[in-house]
């Protein structure tokens, strides 16, 4: 179509980039959006994945907990990546070839689970491989959103991390609804194959980056010499001098770190609720919409509020809402005319908003806390520390499920479970101070 005076040509980028909440659109923003989104697409196999370990490799909660806390390893390991990406670039280059090599690798995990995993230690190594392959690519989206993060102005801060975590979303909300229904039609095994070719998206938008080869960059050696890891170590301890980035970190693991019982309700929700896979997607559609509506409310209304309050009501209004799942498990909501399913859905989308609004802020305040020069791996320590203290969470709520008996069939002290882990949810609010309060967020976010 040819460009005429009228000025659509305009009105369409200011389309596009409303859209794209003010970000300028070209290819490596679409690149870093890709990404994201295969992130979000992923979750196809999360079902599966879950019936896999408890149906045909017969795990029990307990196991399956411990499982989920192993596999997210590479999680908790993300400095290491932002060392390799930032300090040893391969052919010149810092983000292409990792972002290829982690999309081969993540299809390679997930092909290996349809086909040769068979026993509880074959899979957790696959499933640890294709977090591996996620986790990398993450690294390497999350350096180039902090960079672009540092040009935002004081009124667009957040939108970058909104529109990433969006898409990530969206990818989710495609796929959540499909993750249950493919699994009344096909096994898990087909579904496991069907995963594998969305991580090669990862590997074709690598070549979308905007890089230039490190060996070519004068203006690169003459500012920052090389970025080895003894100069980055030396960089992170500086950083982490600051209490403005160490006493958020502390207070990110302690939040992160209160037990989850979630492996007893997935065995709880088949076994003795027998909500079909179907079902349970439709569950994740609802969450994955939910946390769309959490970007929404975040970005509309609340990226200008105190870290510090918005941290402290989504941790009390969230435990308190999770009470409600008492209801679920004692049955008292059939008592009250409330089908066990309606129940679920509701609670699980009020939670997903709940815990979305809260997610955002930290995302927004690591981003702008990271000192120029090391974005990648100290962004990437501080959501290692964040998943971190998800492992610790997975596994302490394995022992307390251990402590109380509860199995695949044996759900007589899940209400129990229900309000210990809940009422621990509540003692970060005993840290809540040492979150940045309204002034101390102005001077760190500029």
């Amino acid at each position: 179509m040819l460009i005429d005076s009228s000025g659509l040509p305009k009105v369409k980028d200011s389309v596009t980039k409303k859209i794209l909440l003010g970000n300028e659109p070209n290819p490596e923003l679409i690149a870093i959006l890709a990404v994201y989104f295969v992130q979000g697409i992923l979750g196809l196999a999360r079902l599966a994945v879950s019936f896999f370990l408890k149906d045909e490799l017969h795990l029990s909660p307990v196991e399956v907990s411990a499982l989920l806390g192993i596999v997210a390893l590479p999680w908790m390991i993300k400095p290491l990546f932002g060392f390799i990406s930032d300090g040893l670039p391969i052919f010149g280059y810092r983000r292409r070839p990792y972002l290829l090599l982690s999309g081969i690798l993540g299809a390679a995990a997930w092909v290996s689970m349809s086909t040769i995993v068979n026993n509880s230690w074959s899979a957790t190594i696959a499933i640890a491989l294709s977090s591996l392959s996620v986790a990398f690519s993450d690294v390497i989206v999350d350096s180039l959103v902090v960079e672009r993060a540092r040009g935002e102005s004081h009124s667009k801060a957040g939108s970058l991390q909104s529109l990433c975590w969006g898409f990530t979303a969206l990818g989710g909300l495609i796929t959540a609804y499909f993750s249950g229904l493919l699994l009344e039609y096909f096994t898990t095994r087909t579904v496991f194959l069907i995963t594998a070719l969305f991580p090669l998206i990862i590997s074709l938008v690598a070549w979308l980056i905007n890089e230039t080869p490190v060996n070519k960059d004068s203006q690169f050696h003459q500012e920052n010499n090389i970025l080895t890891i003894k100069n980055q170590l030396k960089q992170l301890r500086q950083a982490f001098t600051q209490e403005a980035i160490w006493l958020p970190t502390l207070f990110i693991f302690i939040w992160q770190s209160t037990p989850s019982g979630e492996a007893a309700f997935f065995y709880f929700f088949t076994n003795e609720l027998h909500f079909q896979p179907e079902f349970l997607g439709r569950v994740h559609l609802v969450t994955s919409l939910a946390s769309l509506i959490g970007i929404w409310i975040f970005q509309r209304f609340l990226k200008t509020v105190p870290f510090r309050t918005i941290c402290g009501w989504s941790i009390l209004i969230s435990a308190v809402l999770r009470m409600t799942i008492l209801l679920l498990v004692t049955h008292a909501n059939r008592t009250l005319g409330i089908d066990d399913q309606w129940f679920s859905l509701g609670d699980s989308l009020i939670l997903a908003v709940m815990g979305q609004i809260a997610f955002m802020p930290v995302m927004v305040l690591a981003a702008r806390i990271c000192p120029l020069g090391i974005e990648a791996t100290l962004f990437a320590l501080l959501m290692s520390i964040f998943n971190l203290g998800g492992a610790i969470s997975r596994e302490s709520g394995a022992l307390i499920m251990h402590w109380l008996g509860i199995t695949e069939t044996n759900f007589d002290a899940l209400w129990l479970l229900v309000i210990i882990t809940n009422s621990i949810a509540l003692l970060p609010l005993i840290f809540i101070k040492i979150l940045p309060d309204k002034e101390e967020a102005k001077i760190i976010t500029g």
